[in-house]
Order: C-alpha cells, then structure tokens, then sequence
C-alpha cells in the first residue's frame, strides 16, 4: 500500500471516504450497512471519536477526531474485515472498494461545522430519500435528537449552533454544499 504524503496526526479532524470498485455497491442489504457500523465501533474505539458518518449504496463517509494510534491501520483493518465478511455473504471475490481510503484533514472550523451537514444531505442528493431523517445509515438523526446513537459524537459540531432546530434548518436548507463547495474533492 502506498505511503500517504500527508501524515493523519491525532489530536485532527479528518472526512474519511471511500466508494466501491468502480462505483459499485459495498451494501447490498440493511445488515451490511449495520455490520459496517459495528465495525467503525470496534476499529476506532479508543483511536478516534466519530463525529458524523454516512452509508450510501456505493460509498460511505466518516467524519472522525483522531485521539491516538494510527488511523490508516485501523482504515485497513475496517476496510479488510468488511471486504472479507462482504465477500463471504455474497460468495464473491477480489477488492470491494476503489483502492485506498481517502482523507481530507478537516482543518478549520468553519470545515469542521458544515461538512457534517454536507454529508447528512448526499442521500437526498443522491435521490435516496426525500428528507435527510428518512435515511436510516447516517448520523443525521442524532444531531436532530431523532434517535439518541452511542456512535457518533454530534456534540463537537452542535455546540456551535444555536440548537438542534437550527441544525436541521442548515441542512434542510442545502446551503451547506456551496459553504463548503471549495473544500469538497470529486466523489
């Protein structure tokens, strides 16, 4: 695997990314979606706080707090372990996603508090669902106080608005695409 040119240092704030081998799915059914969930948990507790996330057919996004350790091993041992159990399910073989993770180094506040919302309206971008609460795989439903998730952390980011209200109507609103539309890379 290549070396990255560009260390991930704890104490950061990166948007991880990755999609499927030529933009095709990595989830096929609810319990992949929830398997790779149960993964995040076990590769970044005690390595990474998980601010925001979202799981789309082809491709996810993480929003993590680097604590400690080293995130690109902990990447490769999510991204084996789900390939592995992905391509036990669905007896198939070779790579599940487009080769290594990507990762942004999320270094302002003003990155750190609309891409969260950048990431909670790609199922309606990607005509999924109509609003960001119906998607079942992101974290969006916790910022609005919809489900009260022990995975992500929506606190770092809900801390600097004025309530979970205004939250919902930042995103609902679409404005966080063109806040951020600079700092975003091709997907």
């Amino acid at each position: 695997m290549p070396r990255r040119l560009t260390p991930l240092l704890p104490g950061n704030y990166y948007h991880v990314y990755n999609r499927g081998n030529n933009r095709q799915p990595i989830f096929f059914e609810r319990e992949n979606y929830l398997y790779f969930l149960r993964q995040v948990r076990k590769y970044f507790a005690g390595y990474a706080d998980i601010v925001a996330y979202c799981l789309l057919p082809n491709h996810y996004h993480l929003i993590l707090h680097l604590t400690c350790g080293d995130l690109s091993t902990q990447m490769m041992a999510l991204s084996v372990s789900y390939t592995r159990a992905i391509n036990k399910r669905f007896h198939r073989t070779g790579s599940l996603f487009q080769g290594q993770f990507k990762s942004i180094l999320v270094d302002r506040d003003e990155y750190l508090l609309h891409l969260p919302g950048y990431i909670h309206r790609n199922p309606v971008k990607a005509d999924l669902v109509k609003h960001p609460q119906e998607w079942e795989f992101s974290s969006y439903c916790d910022y609005v106080g919809l489900r009260n998730g022990s995975l992500p952390k929506p606190d770092i980011v809900l801390s600097q608005v004025p309530s979970r209200e205004a939250y919902r109507v930042f995103v609902e609103d679409a404005i966080t695409e063109s806040a951020i539309k600079h700092l975003l890379t091709d997907e």
